[in-house]
């Protein structure tokens, strides 16, 4: 009988723990993202702009990252994620971009809105909106073409980030 108890224990210790690591799996695929800290101006537009976002941009339903913020968004888990309020990327300044002599980073508009587009080491396309009071970030990955990603997000960044120039 004391063996039958000891393997009872045993085996309920061993649901408990197997349950217990299920639940703590990283499965799912909702993404982590950094969260900006620009100043209160800034904020203010990113809140608009998140109040103005669709809830579906090419195809993909709204999901945003953790931690819940404003300031950040997504759209099918990991694959299509937007941060308002980064700092200027430092491609944004740099003249071989500027005279199309950089391969990974080119200027560009879409639909009123202009962006520097930047191919990350990993296939991430990374657009950062041009022209703009603030600055966004849309990170696409996957392959996907980010045509109707930034053809879906254009009206929202045009009616919440006055174009201008971001401090």
């Amino acid at each position: 009988m004391n063996s039958f108890r000891h393997r009872h224990a045993v085996l309920s210790a061993l649901v408990v723990l197997i349950t217990a690591a299920a639940g703590c799996s990283s499965a799912d695929d909702s993404a982590s993202v950094a969260v900006p800290s620009p100043d209160a101006k800034v904020t203010k537009l990113c809140q608009n702009l998140d109040e103005a976002l669709p809830a579906k941009v090419d195809g993909e339903s709204r999901d945003d990252p953790e931690p819940a913020s404003e300031l950040t968004a997504g759209w099918g888990g990991v694959a299509i994620i937007l941060r308002c309020g980064v700092e200027r990327p430092p491609k944004m300044a740099d003249p071989k971009v500027a005279n199309g002599n950089d391969a990974d980073a080119v200027p560009g508009g879409v639909n009123g809105v202009d962006w520097l587009m930047e191919t990350r080491d990993d296939d991430v396309q990374r657009f950062t909106t041009a022209n703009r009071e603030a600055y966004v970030e849309i990170e696409v990955a996957d392959g996907r073409d980010s045509t109707g990603v930034l053809i879906d997000l254009a009206p929202a960044l045009k009616k919440a980030i006055p174009e201008g120039i971001a401090f």
